[in-house]
């Protein structure tokens, strides 16, 4: 019996005799550095829905985080004095809506005159230069009225874009002036702003991979643009990453950006062995045979989408590595 066993252990251990010397390689490559900094939410555009009349701010219809669409009412501005005046036209209008009216009986009745040849064309003349007049001035009212109704129009504050309400910095019944801000509105997407030491300005590119750490998720983002001018030695660039969490504006996320590289010797993770806190790896030697050597590791990175360790001490690349062997 134990001879007839004996076959059937050995075919059964060689595959994973041979899984366990699996030849492998110690790669030197390039590795990159990171620099941890902190990046702010923000909105691609912040536009202030700005008042156009000068009053009282008698409503306002939206608050802080509420979401809004182009053209939305926002707020509404009355200034007392445009209702006074248009009651002003409108009286003018009236008294010279009666004048027209009495010049045109004149005008009529100065016409039967001249048939009859009672009157002159002079008086006639006259009579029908006074209707122009009247008519004339009639006009004008109408668009002095016109003008003081577009006034009162422009006291509804819009919405210049879609977006998210930021901030509104007054309340009902304050009293404005034209042109301050009654709220911010954010719209057009979200990316993250960082603001990164001017030392690292020179290996910045647009279009390099970043990673942006959001809670115990990591999100692969990309620099979409770096702006020339540099603020109090800081270089201000802007991240893309979709996925980002919109609820709060200005909110500081932990960001990884590559900042330069360095020449590191990796081997994949399974190469290595620990035991009572060292670790080690088999590296095959020149005659064949097996030695096992004490290596100290570094970070974790990525190599072409493998998963690899970046070896501090212990190798010096090109060597070649049996995984599972102890």
């Amino acid at each position: 019996m134990p001879r007839r066993i004996l076959p059937l252990l050995l075919a059964l251990a060689l595959p994973l005799f041979a899984e366990a010397q699996t030849p492998m390689q110690a790669t030197r490559v390039e590795v990159p550095e990171w620099k941890a900094v902190f990046g702010r939410i923000e909105t691609k555009d912040s536009i202030p829905a700005r008042t156009r009349l000068g009053g009282t701010l008698v409503s306002i219809e939206v608050s802080e985080g509420a979401h809004v669409e182009e053209g939305q009412l926002i707020g509404t501005v009355s200034d007392e004095k445009l209702d006074l005046q248009l009651r002003a036209v409108d009286a003018q209008l009236t008294s010279l809506q009666a004048q027209l009216d009495n010049a045109e009986a004149e005008l009529s009745r100065g016409e039967n005159l001249l048939e009859r040849g009672v009157t002159t064309a002079q008086r006639l003349d006259a009579l029908r230069t006074q209707v122009d007049v009247f008519k004339g001035q009639i006009g004008a009212a109408n668009a002095d009225r016109a003008v003081l109704k577009q006034r009162e129009a422009e006291g509804a504050v819009l919405a210049p874009l879609s977006g998210t309400v930021l901030d509104v910095p007054v309340t009902a019944g304050a009293v404005v002036q034209p042109g301050e801000t009654i709220a911010q509105i954010g719209g057009g997407g979200f990316f993250l702003r960082l603001a990164v030491p001017e030392r690292h300005a020179g290996v910045l590119e647009e279009g390099a991979d970043i990673q942006i750490g959001t809670g115990d998720q990591t999100r692969t983002g990309h620099l979409a643009k770096i702006y020339p001018q540099i603020e109090n030695g800081r270089v201000i660039a802007d991240v893309e990453v979709e996925g980002l969490n919109e609820d709060f504006v200005d909110a500081r996320v932990l960001v990884r950006l590559p900042v330069g590289s360095t020449e590191a010797v990796v081997i994949p993770h399974e190469a290595v062995v620990s035991r009572m806190g060292l670790d080690f790896v088999t590296v095959t030697g020149s005659d064949g045979m097996a030695v096992q050597r004490t290596v100290v590791l570094g970070e974790r990175v990525e190599i072409d989408g493998r998963p690899m360790i970046e070896v501090l001490s212990g190798l010096s690349g090109g060597e070649t590595l049996v995984a599972g062997h102890d």
